[in-house]
């Protein structure tokens, strides 16, 4: 009866070139009951990951990575249909509005759940409630 809610978005494939928030972050989505397909820093391996027979469901990714830009994996993410949410310390103006939104460093996990169901709800054509105020939905998802 009270038991969590049945998600839509389960497999995570996280993107972040900060090994604390990485480990942070996979090993709290996985005590939430997601299934972390992958925690890369690297562009290349994210991006195999994406075009993979079993692809992630959502795609949480930091811009700044240690062989790249950030964008490239969101922008591939796109390419397949993925969504994608940024997860990043720079002001969302500074770059392209690439997937649904942003959410911004540093953030309180209960946000990043949010932020997931958000991103689940629009994809699903679902208007989200609140958001968390460190979440920036991009223009084109918010419509």
């Amino acid at each position: 009866m009270f038991g969590k809610k049945k998600r839509r978005f389960v497999r995570v494939l996280i993107v972040e070139d900060e090994p604390l928030v990485a480990f942070d972050t996979e090993h709290f989505l996985s005590e939430e009951g997601f299934t972390v397909v992958a925690t890369t820093d690297s562009v290349g391996e994210a991006i195999g990951y994406i075009i993979a027979p079993e692809k992630p469901d959502i795609v949480l990714v930091d811009l700044g990575l240690r062989d790249g830009s950030g964008a490239d994996v969101a922008h591939a993410a796109c390419a397949e249909n993925i969504p994608v949410l940024i997860v990043s310390g720079r002001n969302p103006d500074e770059f392209d509005a690439i997937g649904i939104g942003c959410l911004s460093k540093p953030y309180k996990q209960r946000d990043l759940i949010t932020a997931i169901d958000i991103c689940e709800a629009l994809t699903d054509g679902r208007k989200p409630k609140r958001l968390p105020s460190a979440l920036r939905l991009f223009q084109h998802a918010a419509q």
